[in-house]
């Protein structure tokens, strides 16, 4: 098995800039910074020289862009995008028919792949969009019970998103015994939103520039 190749972090904007010799130190000084601005390198030279220089945006092809959408890019790999919030989760879902039957799952933006799930729930009868919705909402919901506003949501559904921010899940999911406890979970979805109020932020997840989300299941979506 080859060894994994040194990488080298650079901070500009963080509680103490400077250069890493491993992501964990590098996270350290980013982790609920707002701004935050970072990025590895494969040298210490290079980053030296790039720390010295002071930040750049990062630049990207639109051909990188069809490449990296396809994948799932790994903490260290989305350490390169400074937009990308340091204090963030994403949540995904996954629908095995168009309806069928759906889940959600959440994760830490840059966690461990290898770390449990923040939440995961289902399968039930319904449909992605749904899942999407319930997802989102669920975040909310544990972030506003722990007391925390300044984390980020990411999602790449824009729908889901969209009817968050209209406080309705306009699904056209047949109200059937088949799918009651779906009709249920967005009934209560909805009535949490309404009576709340929101204060993390929830963002589109770019996957065209930072690959796949990392809540992905993995596996292709109907």
């Amino acid at each position: 098995m080859a060894k994994k190749k040194q990488k080298w972090y650079v901070v500009w904007s963080g509680t103490e800039p400077g250069v890493y010799s491993t992501w964990a130190e590098c996270k350290q000084r980013i982790h609920g910074i707002a701004g935050a601005k970072y990025k590895s390198y494969d040298s210490l030279a290079e980053a030296e020289a790039a720390y010295a220089a002071g930040y750049q945006a990062p630049m990207r092809k639109i051909g990188d862009e069809v490449r990296v959408s396809n994948q799932r890019l790994t903490p260290e790999q989305l350490s390169e995008f400074p937009e990308i919030d340091p204090r963030s989760i994403a949540v995904d879902a996954a629908c095995s028919g168009n309806p069928g039957k759906m889940e959600y799952r959440c994760v830490y933006v840059f966690g461990d792949p290898s770390m449990p799930d923040i939440f995961h729930f289902g399968p039930i009868m319904g449909t992605n969009n749904v899942a999407e919705f319930l997802a989102i909402v669920h975040a909310l919901a544990m972030l506003k019970q722990r007391g925390d506003s300044q984390t980020v949501v990411y999602s790449d559904s824009r729908n889901a998103m969209l009817w968050v921010r209209q406080k309705k899940c306009k699904t056209t999911l047949p109200h059937t015994p088949q799918f009651a406890q779906a009709h249920d979970m967005i009934a209560r979805a909805e009535k949490w939103l309404n009576e709340n109020t929101v204060t993390n932020r929830v963002v589109k997840w770019e996957t065209k520039r930072w690959g796949q989300i990392p809540a992905d299941f993995g596996r292709k979506q109907h």
